[in-house]
């Protein structure tokens, strides 16, 4: 047990610097782009449902929450949302991101998921006919929440906030939840791996079936970046499959899920969205594993 806790303290400790500059650095840039890219996406009818798959590449999940709002403003079609709801990775890039090691999975990652994100919103479209209703609309301020912020889980942006605590202090406590769920992750594998041995992990994730993505996208489809960091931390320490963890961090819109059942007025449209983001991570997970 005593081994299990340290190692698993190691892991955790070793990823603290990485994760707290890429936090400092997405920061800042979210700072400056949000109101510029929610923007261009709702001014961009041909290739909003592209846009939204690029920038919902951006890592935690402050574009879902732009797109769930532009398209409860009906400033964005259906496809544009799923498109962005689909390449969101929420936590997981960080945390790839934070064992240099292992860096170039996000490239990989993100590459897959732009290209079932763009293929799955535009073919929504193509075959729900939809568009966004106000086009051309006025442009529009930055996309927040009444009360002049946004909140992000376990920070918020806004105007008033003095620029030290947005640029340090909100990483900083932002790096400390990503790691303690990093930390219970580890330490939860761990003790999985000493009970049940490889073979019983394997059973454990339904290793080599369809059940596998599915599992992963139930957990995916969980509102908090807590998912994300579990889909991460389990495929790194080889407890699912690429496929799989593609399907998981695909269901995962984050904290734009939560604002989309709050804002959006049509219940049914929206049960519509959540079983088609469903639908379309699972296939594109079976899919990966078979080809894999």
């Amino acid at each position: 047990m005593n081994e299990i806790l340290a190692d698993a303290l190691k892991d955790t400790f070793a990823m603290f610097p990485w994760l707290l500059g890429i936090y400092i650095a997405l920061e800042f840039f979210e700072n400056k782009s949000e109101s510029f890219i929610g923007e261009k996406i709702s001014h961009r009818k041909g290739i909003a449902p592209f846009l939204g798959a690029l920038f919902g590449c951006i890592p935690q999940c402050g574009f879902s929450v732009i797109a769930a709002t532009l398209y409860a403003r009906r400033c964005i079609s259906m496809g544009t949302l799923l498109a962005v709801f689909l390449s969101t990775s929420d936590e997981a890039v960080p945390v790839f991101l934070a064992q240099p090691d292992k860096a170039i999975l996000v490239f990989w990652l993100l590459l897959v998921k732009v290209i079932i994100a763009t293929a799955a919103g535009y073919a929504v479209d193509l075959i729900l006919n939809q568009k966004a209703v106000r086009e051309p609309h006025p442009p529009h301020g930055p996309v927040v929440p009444e009360g002049g912020h946004r909140a992000c889980g376990c920070h918020a942006h806004g105007c008033e906030i003095p620029k030290w605590k947005a640029l340090f202090l909100f990483p900083l406590k932002h790096t400390l939840k990503v790691l303690l769920f990093i930390f219970a992750i580890s330490l939860g594998i761990g003790l999985l791996v000493a009970k049940l041995g490889e073979a019983g992990m394997e059973r454990f994730f339904f290793a080599g079936t369809v059940f596998q993505p599915l599992l992963a996208v139930a957990v995916g489809l969980i509102p908090n970046c807590a998912a994300s960091v579990a889909i991460a931390e389990i495929y790194l320490k080889g407890g699912i499959t690429f496929g799989s963890a593609v399907a998981g961090l695909s269901a995962g819109g984050g904290l734009g899920m939560l604002v989309l059942l709050k804002e959006n007025k049509d219940r049914r449209e929206t049960s519509l969205i959540i079983v088609l983001l469903a639908l379309i991570s699972l296939a594109a997970g079976a899919l990966l594993n078979l080809l894999l």
